[in-house]
């Protein structure tokens, strides 16, 4: 499930389910842009694992949840607990988030 978040309520969405992938981005953020295509084909790829985009430019609270000072972020979660996070513009850093959250 891959859903773009519209208000600042992602502690719900961690809150609610199992395993968390969270992409942090800005409009102004070209990297972001690169790796959301990839976010999203990830998203079809493992249905079983929601994924989020959030704008942390319009979100603080969300933000808070993973610590983010710097764009683009990701964010594991598993049972409403961060369980890592990693600032890449590469897939490879990301597949390697998504592996650690659901080898766990």
């Amino acid at each position: 499930m891959l859903k773009e978040l519209e208000n600042d309520s992602l502690q719900e969405a961690v809150s609610s389910g199992d395993t968390v992938m969270v992409q942090y981005s800005a409009s102004w953020c070209g990297n972001c842009r690169i790796m959301k295509p990839k976010f999203k084909k990830l998203a079809t790829e493992n249905e079983q694992i929601s994924f989020i985009i959030v704008d942390a430019e319009k979100f603080p609270e969300s933000r808070k949840l993973a610590n983010v000072n710097n764009l683009p972020t990701f964010a594991a979660f598993k049972n409403g607990q961060l369980v890592n996070q990693v600032q890449t513009n590469k897939i490879e850093g990301l597949i390697d988030l998504l592996n650690e959250v659901t080898s766990n």
